[in-house]
């Protein structure tokens, strides 16, 4: 089992930085695979960033590309998510996930685990 419990988040104005902090216990051994999702109200959930747990790779959605930064620190066991320039359409609960397989790392439904969800809120 891996545990996951996010952090940070909150209010903002369009233009400002946010970030959001993801803390990985258990087995984080047979984690692959870290990413961030979003979910808006009325909305699916999506896809914003991963990072490989082993290499660091990185992966963006387009919305976010240049303004978001996925990072990880495997000593602390932590995943981060910097978000800078933040638009009204950032809104959302953003959730940590974690993948125990090098599946399709957009698709939520190859993700294994799930934080509990931290809100943001971005106001124009």
């Amino acid at each position: 089992q891996v545990q996951l419990v996010e952090s940070g988040g909150g209010l903002g104005q369009a233009g400002d930085s946010l970030s959001l902090s993801c803390a990985v216990s258990g087995r984080t051994l047979s984690v692959y695979t870290m990413a961030w999702f979003r979910q808006a109200p009325g909305k699916e959930r999506e896809f914003v960033a991963a990072i490989s747990w082993k290499n660091g790779s990185t992966y963006y959605a387009d919305s976010v590309k240049g303004r978001f930064t996925i990072s990880r620190d495997n000593a602390k066991n932590m995943v981060y998510l910097q978000m800078n320039s933040l638009k009204p359409e950032d809104t959302a609960v953003y959730y940590c996930a974690a993948a125990i397989s090098p599946a399709p790392i957009r698709s939520a439904t190859i993700y294994d685990y799930w934080g509990q969800g931290t809100q943001v809120t971005v106001s124009s």
